[in-house]
């Protein structure tokens, strides 16, 4: 499994713990995880709820008017620790 999908997957895990319920999909690039939020959500679940998507990537909360809420993560594929990682435009 690779690193993002594990790190995406506890955060699923913790959201799902919160009452949230969760769909985790890797990607070539990151993996992702989304979450109904349901109206009811009690508003100090959401401080939780944050604090949890806060150590992903990226997130975000798409409001859909009448039809609901679904919050959404990303975690990225981790970068190299070692190797030339600055890419064809900085060869030595």
């Amino acid at each position: 499994m690779p690193a993002s999908e594990g790190r995406a997957e506890d955060l699923a895990a913790r959201l799902s713990a919160l009452g949230l319920t969760t769909r985790v999909e890797p990607h070539a690039t990151y993996t992702s995880i989304e979450a109904e939020v349901p109206e009811a959500l009690p508003v100090e679940s959401w401080r939780e709820v944050l604090d949890v998507v806060a150590e992903a990537d990226r997130f975000g909360l798409l409001a859909r008017g009448l039809t609901g809420r679904t919050l959404w993560a990303a975690v990225n594929e981790a970068v190299p620790a070692t190797g030339d990682v600055r890419g064809p435009g900085h060869q030595r």
